[in-house]
């Protein structure tokens, strides 16, 4: 698909009519504020929520693959990385009680 196909079928025409009209456009550019400061937001609020979900899949990745603690793998993959750090505690509890995940 060459320029001469977008040219032929008025594609090229559409495209600098949109863009043309989102140029200048106010309201686009609060939106994008609004969504760079709402991501920034999420990510400032959910940080500790993430870092516990990182440290949780590490620590599972160490039982299972250095320690070669046998687990089920995806549920206590789904468990440490939605509850991180307590969700490998409570993994470890039940297995130490046999308790089957």
């Amino acid at each position: 698909m060459g320029v001469a196909f977008f040219q032929e079928n008025g594609i090229s025409a559409g495209i600098e009519t949109a863009a043309s009209t989102l140029a200048g456009n106010w309201q686009i550019l609060a939106a994008g504020i609004v969504l760079i400061i709402a991501a920034a937001l999420i990510f400032f609020f959910l940080k500790k929520i993430i870092i516990n979900s990182v440290l949780g899949l590490i620590a599972w990745a160490v039982l299972v693959f250095v320690l070669k603690v046998e687990l089920a793998f995806f549920p206590t993959l789904v468990i440490s990385a939605v509850f991180g750090l307590a969700g490998v505690g409570v993994i470890l509890l039940l297995k130490f009680l046999g308790i089957p995940i």
